[in-house]
């Protein structure tokens, strides 16, 4: 890659991981699935206007909608809200690589090999350190919830890969005016309409910077560069880029919202990432070895929205 694209990856990688320091700072200011609401609200509707008709069957693009926008962003705001640390949320969000080679198990009938089942275990071992960790510091319920987000994420890959969208970019742009008007109705069950009113009409520069970035900055700009990078470089060449995501979280989070990493968090940390590094690029390996062409990871093409990440990794 060239130094300016190895530089734009970066810069990318390290928006995704500030992102969880701003939605933990919009979560003060928002009902956690209003916010989440917002955020889809902001950056799908006029992003639809310039990028043009879906490439791929209502039926993909409504059920990715709710499986990433409903289950994986509404829950990893809610486990936010309910105490878990954005850096830890950054870190613990990655374990979307081995719900998806799951999920591939069982939708797809695709069996891993012995050195992807062994990323997968070492990665499980860092949730396992991290679950550990927040247990003696903080709730866990909120760990539970962003676990659980993680697995919507890989289901979501999945799905994604079954639409096998030409447009990646496209593809989450109409993927993000799904989850719009369910999460609306959610918050209004479950946070109250007097709640959502009142975020409404206190909103201030720091409520509405937060919807700008989490929805322009991360996710159009965001993944449109990841895109951009796509198109012009091998997906095997883009996405080891976005194990950087967890490494900004948790700095940012640390500078910014002076969260504490401990040494066990810091263990997970390596063994999480770690995992999902030998996850991820076996697969590839292994497909380039029989000649089979390698989708870009799920992490990179959704997050996020999460950044899946693909987008993988839309956050």
């Amino acid at each position: 890659m060239r130094p300016l694209h190895i530089a734009l990856a970066v810069l990318v990688a390290a928006v995704w991981g500030v992102n969880f320091v701003v939605i933990d700072l919009g979560l003060d200011h928002f009902p956690p699935l209003l916010f989440c609401a917002l955020r889809f609200l902001v950056a799908a509707l006029p992003a639809v206007f310039f990028v043009g008709r879906p490439q791929v069957r209502w039926r993909w693009i409504i059920a990715v909608g709710l499986v990433l926008g409903v289950g994986k962003f509404g829950l990893l705001f809610i486990g936010m809200r309910a105490g878990m640390p954005a850096g830890l949320s950054s870190l613990v969000l990655q374990a979307q690589a081995v719900f998806t080679v799951l999920a591939a198990m069982v939708v797809l009938r695709e069996r891993p090999g012995r050195v992807r089942l062994l990323g997968m275990a070492v990665a499980l071992t860092g949730i396992v350190v991290a679950a550990v960790d927040e247990g003696a510091s903080g709730p866990l319920t909120g760990f539970v919830l962003v676990v659980v987000a993680a697995a919507f994420w890989g289901v979501s890959n999945v799905l994604t890969r079954k639409a096998a969208p030409p447009d990646a970019f496209r593809f989450i742009v109409w993927v993000s005016t799904v989850p719009v008007l369910p999460l609306l109705l959610l918050s209004l069950l479950f946070e109250g309409p007097r709640a959502d009113a009142e975020a409404l009409r206190s909103l201030d520069w720091g409520g509405g910077g937060a919807i700008v970035f989490v929805a322009w900055i991360s996710t159009v700009l965001g993944f449109g560069a990841w895109g951009l990078l796509l198109r012009a470089y091998d997906a095997s060449a883009v996405a080891p880029f976005s194990l950087l995501v967890p490494v900004f979280g948790m700095t940012s989070a640390a500078l910014l919202l002076d969260e504490a990493v401990s040494p066990l968090r810091w263990c997970a940390a390596v063994l999480l990432v770690g995992g999902v590094a030998v996850t991820s690029l076996a697969g590839r390996r292994r497909a380039a070895r029989s000649g089979t062409p390698v989708p870009a990871p799920r992490a990179a093409r959704s997050r996020p929205l999460p950044d899946a990440s693909a987008s993988r990794t839309p956050n």
